[in-house]
């Protein structure tokens, strides 16, 4: 049997410029920062970085609060953006198949908040009984997929990869799977996560953090920049939808892009230093999937996350399978790195960006770090005609993954 041709008919986005595609958009061509320093952070002893991107919740309480109490901070990100990718598709879920539409949504855990308040609960006096009855819901790895099937209604398959960093983009990998084998007709499929200092701290005894910039928060991070100090995190959630092409031929949509090709490596060296060679193997193996050579790529979207090491290496194995004439620009430095949602984030931005015939600039890359060299590196505004773009998302544990996407 052929596999089957799958395009993204839908998009849904939530970021810390707020709900909605359009506003991200408008954010990141104003080239405005949503970073900032985080109130109360300072409680927390031995933080050092003391900056993140924030979403603030908006309309909320529109989801029933039936529903909404098995969900965390990133959950309800994960039913907004839901709602907007559906909408955006022009799908009536009532009159789909239910055992065909399901979603594979990725994040890096649970509700960091939600974990955070159930052990502050329970210990020190060891008391299970004062934790409610929905806090697990919240709490758990698979909370984004679970609460959003619940939500949509949604009975076919439910996936939640969680690879740290690539797991939106391994999400969005799966969903081209199970669509190409006929598995599935429709599925959401993208990441979420949320903004806690447990999850900053967690970077940050790592040294990853950016440390230097907590009382000018609008200048960090610096994806590629010599004076980068390390990562800084956000939250919100980005969804897609995923459909065979065939299927949306029929029914008129609108698609933003056919997925060509993907792959996801590891490195197997290090658990938590990335690799240059495996990041060129990734995008060597998702352009073989996808039948295009270097030169028919017009725009990487790269992982980028403003640590040393890592920027370092993205830039020299993009350097080795690009060269320097292939654009590539990291957002990170708009809405902070959003960790399990930054692939379909950056992915949602990066289609708009092939609507608009533009490539918006890496913010904070003032002067190229030296180590960063060899890439054309997009520092103001392009004006360019994208027909073909690479999204990298490389996370700790030496996981790769990047995706290939087509305009059609």
């Amino acid at each position: 049997m052929p596999l089957k041709r799958v395009v993204i008919t839908g998009i849904g986005v939530v970021s810390p410029f707020g709900n909605g595609l359009p506003v991200l958009m408008k954010g990141i061509a104003e080239g405005r920062s949503m970073v900032r320093r985080m109130e109360g952070w300072e409680q927390y002893i031995g933080l050092r970085s003391l900056v993140g991107a924030p979403v603030e919740l908006r309309d909320e309480k529109l989801i029933p609060r039936r529903m909404r109490r098995s969900m965390g901070r990133m959950s309800i990100f994960a039913a907004q953006a839901a709602d907007e990718a559906v909408a955006d598709a022009g799908i009536t879920l009532a009159d789909e198949d239910r055992w065909r539409v399901g979603c594979v949504i990725g994040s890096t855990m649970g509700s960091a908040k939600s974990i955070n308040d159930a052990f502050e609960l329970m210990l020190p006096n060891k008391d299970l009984s004062r934790l409610n009855s929905t806090m697990f819901f919240q709490c758990m790895s698979h909370t984004a997929a679970v609460n959003v099937a619940q939500y949509l209604g949604l009975n076919g398959t439910i996936m939640a990869p969680a690879a740290a960093c690539a797991s939106g983009l391994q999400a969005i990998g799966a969903g081209y799977d199970l669509i190409r084998l006929g598995r599935q007709d429709v599925l959401l499929c993208g990441g979420a996560e949320e903004l806690h200092p447990t999850v900053t701290g967690s970077f940050d005894i790592l040294f990853a953090t950016s440390t230097k910039y907590n009382d000018t928060p609008r200048m960090t991070p610096r994806p590629f920049d010599r004076d980068r100090d390390g990562l800084v995190c956000g939250e919100g959630s980005g969804l897609v939808v995923l459909e065979d092409y065939d299927r949306a031929i029929r029914r008129k949509a609108k698609i933003y892009a056919e997925i060509t090709g993907y792959s996801t490596t590891a490195n197997g060296l290090h658990v938590s230093r990335s690799n240059k060679e495996s990041m060129v193997h990734c995008m060597r193996q998702a352009m073989s999937d996808a039948g295009v050579k270097a030169d028919e790529i017009d725009y990487v979207s790269a992982h980028a996350t403003a640590t040393i090491q890592g920027d370092q290496e993205e830039a020299e194995a993009i350097g080795e399978v690009f060269g320097p004439t292939v654009p590539v620009s990291s957002l990170k430095g708009y809405i902070g790195h959003t960790l399990g949602a930054s692939g379909p984030i950056e992915l949602a931005a990066s289609l708009a960006m092939m609507e608009q015939g533009v490539i918006y600039p890496t913010l904070n890359l003032d002067t190229v770090g030296p180590e960063c060299a060899g890439v054309h590196h997009v520092m103001q505004p392009l004006k360019k005609q994208i027909t073909t773009v690479l999204k990298n998302g490389f996370a700790f544990g030496g996981i790769n993954a990047a995706l290939v996407c087509r305009k059609t």
